[in-house]
């Protein structure tokens, strides 16, 4: 579907370690931000969508969790939908606005997505992610995975899957360990993933871990699931990040200056498919391509949902920004780095500028619609125009449960 809604306003947390901090306080401070952003006040929005994936699990809060957030700041009487669905809770909760703009159900609706996920008892914390999965044959997939890291002699042989870790490190490090077998893929290609994004995301003052890590440092970190270190793995996080999407006939009553418009968001859910046949990320991507009317040539900037190294070469292919199995060679022209052809990831992306899952694709909005406004400083791409936002949740079989390909463009 082509939209007609603008970004009127974003506004974001710092990511990382909250806990202190409770998700009415992260969500009301990224709400807040957003609102001031905009220049209005909260009595203007009509509706909300507000995206969390694992509250229940760590904190406890069940079923109301936008209204008990929305309500610390003085926001009720409104409709509040809360959504869940997984890594892409947020970007799910902005197409959702976004849809209800250019429907004209509303003129002014907000989009939160706020997470906590660190907690003193780490298997809380890992339990959220184990719950993204089928859990009627969770058992299976961890035998599974155990058995694919042992027959290739991966380090570790797969022990401690969705106990010590996130069991969807092990996913992707299966994923990863495939794909070097299959097209020649290095090591060394998926420690340049992390230490381009260490890079970006030293540049960026809300990321998470701002330390720039070269490619050295990055293959001497401890080893999480064989062939990823520590440095290719998202960290777990705490954050919250909102945007305000109105109507151009809002936006024009508002004045907004510099509008970013949400041309095409486009949602779908995994299948069963073979292994070689397009997945979720090709099929919403051609889709949201050929809804703007433009191709991965035209595109200025990509946040891509890198969860871990190996999944940012994955995306470049499925993306269309190269060949599939030529990822590896991408990466190697610096082409994705900041002064590159195609930045990727300039906020750092989720390995560098963190991961609270529900709040991870608006997130990627917030750093889209900066850099369209070209409000990033140092990290800023040169006359960025269009940005493309990458973000999907949840695993079942081959695929994600979730995914979500949005394009944003300046004007």
């Amino acid at each position: 579907m082509r939209f007609n809604a603008i970004i009127a306003g974003v506004g974001m947390t710092p990511f990382g370690k909250h806990l202190d901090t409770g998700l009415k306080a992260l969500g009301a401070q990224a709400v807040q931000a957003a609102l001031a952003d905009a220049g209005i006040d909260a009595g203007a929005v009509q509706a909300a969508y507000v995206g969390n994936a694992a509250a229940g699990l760590v904190t406890g809060q069940e079923c109301i969790r936008g209204q008990v957030i929305l309500r610390s700041i003085g926001i009720g009487g409104i409709p509040v939908v809360n959504v869940e669905n997984a890594c892409a809770s947020a970007s799910t909760a902005l197409n959702q606005a976004c849809a209800m703009v250019s429907a004209g159900y509303y003129d002014v609706v907000l989009a939160l997505g706020v997470e906590k996920l660190y907690h003193t008892d780490k298997r809380k914390s890992f339990s959220a992610f184990s719950g993204a999965v089928d859990v009627e044959v969770v058992s299976a997939l961890l035998e599974a995975l155990r058995q694919s890291a042992s027959q290739s002699g991966a380090e570790g042989g797969g022990a401690g899957a969705g106990e010590k870790r996130s069991m969807f490190m092990d996913i992707y490090a299966a994923a990863a360990r495939a794909h070097m077998e299959r097209y020649g893929t290095t090591v060394e290609q998926f420690a340049a993933v992390a230490s381009k994004n260490s890079y970006h995301g030293s540049l960026n003052p809300r990321a998470q871990f701002r330390d720039v890590l070269s490619v050295g440092d990055v293959l001497a970190a401890p080893m999480i699931a064989a062939p990823l270190t520590r440095p290719m793995c998202s960290p777990i996080g705490d954050g919250g990040a909102a945007a305000i999407v109105v109507s151009a006939q809002k936006a024009k009553q508002l004045g907004v200056r510099q509008p970013v418009r949400v041309v095409t968001s486009v949602l779908h859910s995994g299948w069963d498919h073979g292994g070689d046949e397009p997945g979720t990320v090709e099929v919403c991507s051609r889709e949201a391509f050929e809804e703007a009317g433009i191709g991965p040539d035209d595109l200025d900037v990509i946040e891509c949902h890198d969860a871990s190294a190996p999944a940012e070469l994955m995306a470049y292919e499925s993306l269309g920004l190269c060949p599939k199995g030529e990822s590896g060679k991408l990466i190697d022209t610096r082409a994705t780095q900041l002064g590159g052809r195609l930045p990727v990831n300039t906020s750092g992306g989720l390995l560098r500028k963190g991961h609270p899952v529900g709040a991870t694709g608006i997130a990627q909005i917030v750093e889209l619609t900066e850099q369209l406004q070209g409000r990033c400083g140092a990290r800023q791409v040169e006359n960025a125009k269009i940005g493309l936002a990458h973000n999907g949740g949840g695993a079942i079989g081959t695929d994600a449960a979730a995914m979500c390909v949005t394009i944003v463009m300046a004007g």
